[in-house]
């Protein structure tokens, strides 16, 4: 069948590194296939262009695929380095001084915007969305010599029974456990929602497509078993999802008693006491929370369809279950003004016993409404070049002032982080003193609660 070579170009540790899942999926799909598989991660191995060379020499692969994540890490504040397509260059450069077969693209970042990526990056290929039967068929229809086109997409979006489960390798597992604590894993596909500045419908579709619940859990015992995982991040889209199908997982974990700590990204809605228990004794320990917004009006430009006040309701329920929480939220976006930077400011205030990371402006993407309201407020052209760091700001606030005023709100105090690099500097040093997983976790206490037992990991 054929040589697979599978490299994961993802480098950012921001927040945390990432445990690259989608090669681990596409792996386990292609061995099922026949194929022979190698997997190989760029940060893992330092990023060392020496250390590629000398793996894809030593394994003579028929084809590279190669997985990207990100195209930027999405802060206003940054630098070119933190623009991750010019080193996606430089590795299939790399590839093709090396060996002489073809360079096929794919993960979510490449799917935002498949035609400029692959053109700047120089791949054979690209596999646009879901690559767990695009990659086999196109893999098939080169070895048989067959001239095919450069962009290819799934036909259809994979229901849930037939979404793989990840093969993970112990050394890359050994990193992350180190690094972050965590490995990640996937209950379910998509959203349903429409959020001006997000890409998950366009690219996972606008409906939720869980995986079987016997099957997550089949997943996380033997991840247990082979690879000594104990602490889980579940990457959904969104976690708590008005089906039910978060709650039937976790009553299925705590039927099959897998003991596994876990964390996830919420929608501040929906949410009970009730469910909030079950998730807690199935071991739910922190929620990453999708307010994005400090105010009604802010949150109305974003079309997050809530208010602040449901966020408020979900939070107290979240104090009261003695669940870490963090809140992310985004000024300068539509409709913000200097009046509702001050009222956002205020409502934060209320989120008490949390951590809140504040953005200053909203990256403007391809597959997000957010550009066509981008170019009606005149803040970009409606041919604006995307492919590098876009942001939508609003035109109605000073930029300056406005980071001026989340600086001066924040200020002395290590539960509110702003801007996102402040953050990056105060984990790195809790990492260098043991401390292992999402972290920000570790900077909320309840009262008179014994410190979680998630505290330290040495190692």
């Amino acid at each position: 069948m054929g040589r697979v070579f599978i490299l994961s170009s993802n480098v950012s540790k921001d927040p945390y590194p990432v445990y690259p899942l989608g090669m681990a999926i596409i792996a386990s799909v292609l061995e099922e296939q026949g194929y022979k598989v190698k997997q190989f991660d760029f940060l893992v191995h330092e990023q060392s262009y020496s250390a590629l060379a000398e793996a894809l020499s030593d394994y003579q692969p028929d084809y590279v695929l190669m997985s990207l994540r990100n195209i930027d890490n999405v802060d206003s504040f940054s630098s070119d380095e933190n623009w991750y397509l010019a080193d996606a260059r430089k590795l299939v450069t790399e590839i093709k001084t090396q060996v002489n077969v073809p360079v096929i693209v794919g993960g979510p970042a490449f799917s935002i915007m498949p035609e400029k990526i692959i053109s700047y990056i120089g791949a054979d290929y690209g596999v646009v969305g879901e690559g767990e039967h695009v990659v086999g068929h196109l893999l098939a229809a080169l070895y048989r010599g067959e001239v095919v086109e450069t962009l290819h997409s799934t036909p259809q979006p994979l229901t849930g029974s037939q979404m793989k489960g990840p093969i993970f390798v112990p050394e890359y597992v050994d990193f992350y456990q180190q690094k972050s604590g965590m490995i990640n894993l996937q209950t379910k596909r998509g959203c349903p929602f429409s959020c001006v500045y997000c890409t998950y419908p366009g690219l996972e579709g606008n409906c939720f497509r869980p995986r079987e619940v016997g099957a997550v859990v089949d997943d996380i015992e033997r991840m247990q078993r082979d690879y000594g995982i104990d602490h889980l991040f579940f990457t959904d889209s969104i976690f708590n999802d008005s089906q039910g199908h978060h709650l039937e997982l976790a009553e299925e974990m705590i039927r099959r008693d897998v003991g596994i700590q876990w964390c996830s990204f919420f929608r501040p809605q929906g949410l009970t006491a009730e469910s909030l228990a079950l998730l807690k004794r199935s071991g739910l320990y922190a929620m990453e929370m999708g307010t994005d917004a400090g105010c009604d009006r802010t949150m109305a430009g974003i079309n997050k369809c809530f208010k602040f006040e449901e966020v408020l309701r979900c939070h107290k329920l979240i104090v009261e279950a003695e669940i870490p929480s963090a809140h992310f939220i985004m000024f300068g976006g539509p409709n913000e003004t200097e009046d509702t930077v001050r009222e956002g400011l205020r409502n934060i205030e209320l989120l008490d016993h949390s951590v809140v990371f504040a953005f200053s402006g909203i990256r403007i993407l391809p597959k997000s409404t957010l550009l066509e309201r981008a170019v009606a407020d005149g803040v970009v052209a409606a041919d604006v070049d995307l492919i590098k760091p876009v942001y939508y700001l609003s035109p109605d606030v000073d930029q300056q002032w406005m980071n001026q005023q989340i600086l001066e709100s924040f200020s002395g105090r290590r539960d509110r982080i702003f801007p996102p690099s402040a953050g990056q500097e105060q984990m790195a040093m809790m990492n260098n003193f043991g401390f292992k997983g999402i972290l920000w976790d570790q900077m909320i206490s309840f009262g008179n609660a014994p410190k979680r037992k998630r505290a330290r990991r040495n190692g």
